[in-house]
């Protein structure tokens, strides 16, 4: 599963945990009978951890995994296309840093903050953390994906030089990250979950929908997100982001294991003058 799967079944963690007090919650494929762990999990109270399990004490277990998903309408899904579970919305999830990565986004961020002090005579209006790029685009399976929820290169460079020059952006950083010029791209390694402890500090998150707009839902942060005509922001969307959706008759197409023309017209039509307008709309001038 993804990141954001982990982060979506958090928020269902914590109300099986009002529900079951006593109980230790855990995560994983029932028919499998196999538990499963994850970095997202990490220090959540509702949430026990695989090695500290004591199975001679009551166990909570909730039956999540790869092929059970409550937004996929597995029905009539084909090999081609997933539909999806238009019933379905999320709740926001919940993440619990530790205070080591607490510490080590605010350093990232000073750096930033020390960095545009550097290039620019002016004050940035806001902070935005900004991400485009998947960990899984060269993934075998999960490359057309990627590439069909993908807004395009061209289209994010063009944008982010609309706004460097009044906004401090800060990139996150793994080896699938795509640089683009007029971000700050940290010199210190780090993680997901010191992402998100740095998206905290920030005012907005832009990019793709996927894991880190799960994030800033959990974090309870603004957020711009590109949805495209992919997936549908009902389904793995939330209200108080800014959602930017392709309404088409061919929306939302769940398209699998191949390149979608439906998609490239949405990345075609959605223009960056657009996203561009909805940014400022929710940080001000």
């Amino acid at each position: 599963m993804g990141l954001g799967d982990d982060l979506m079944i958090t928020a269902f963690a914590e109300q099986e945990k009002k529900k079951h007090k006593n109980k230790q919650i855990v995560i994983g494929s029932l028919e499998e009978k196999k538990f499963y762990n994850s970095l997202i999990y990490l220090n959540n109270p509702n949430i026990t951890p695989i090695d500290r399990v004591d199975k001679n004490k009551p166990i909570h277990f909730i039956d999540y995994h790869s092929r059970n998903r409550p937004y996929i309408d597995y029905k009539n899904s084909n090999k081609s296309n997933r539909k999806w579970n238009m019933k379905f919305s999320p709740v926001p999830g919940r993440l619990y840093f530790t205070e080591d990565e607490k510490n080590k986004a605010k350093i990232i961020l000073d750096e930033a903050k020390d960095h545009w002090k550097k290039i620019n005579s002016t004050e940035f209006k806001a902070v935005i953390f900004f991400e485009s790029t998947s960990t899984k685009i060269d993934h075998n399976y999960y490359y057309y994906k990627m590439k069909n929820k993908d807004w395009g290169g061209s289209n994010w460079k063009e944008l982010i030089l609309k706004l460097k020059d009044n906004y401090l952006i800060i990139q996150s950083k793994h080896e699938k990250s795509e640089r683009y010029d007029g971000t700050y791209y940290s010199s210190i390694d780090f993680d997901f979950r010191i992402a998100c402890a740095l998206m905290k500090e920030c005012d907005l998150f832009l990019g793709p929908e996927g894991g880190f707009g799960h994030a800033a839902a959990a974090l309870d942060k603004k957020a711009v997100l590109y949805f495209g005509g992919w997936i549908h922001p009902k389904v793995t969307g939330y209200n108080f982001h800014e959602n930017i959706y392709f309404d088409h008759p061919d929306s939302p197409c769940g398209a699998v294991g191949y390149i979608c023309k439906h998609c490239k017209d949405a990345r075609h039509s959605i223009s960056v003058d657009y996203v561009y307008d909805k940014i400022i709309s929710i940080i001000g001038n």
